[in-house]
């Protein structure tokens, strides 16, 4: 469901907008029926996440955190 409001009227409806969103509405919000921008619901997952469900699946060399050698900063000619 899309609702177009006037900016002018945003103040006066603020709770009334905010519960549009709530239920998934998208808002155009105009000024002299130009559009100015849209308001779109925040999508949130409903499934929890779950910790370590993909070990191993990556890994780290064991030499991640030392420096990088110099070469690596020179600019090759």
């Amino acid at each position: 469901m899309t609702k177009t409001i006037d900016v002018a009227d945003i103040q006066n409806d603020l709770a009334g907008i905010l519960s549009l969103l709530a239920e998934g509405a998208e808002i155009i919000l105009t000024s002299n029926d130009k559009p100015l921008a849209r308001l779109v619901p925040i999508e949130t997952s409903t499934t929890q996440r779950v910790a370590g469900l993909h070990e191993g699946m990556a890994w780290t060399s064991d030499d991640f955190a030392e420096p990088l050698p110099d070469e690596f900063w020179m600019e090759n000619s």
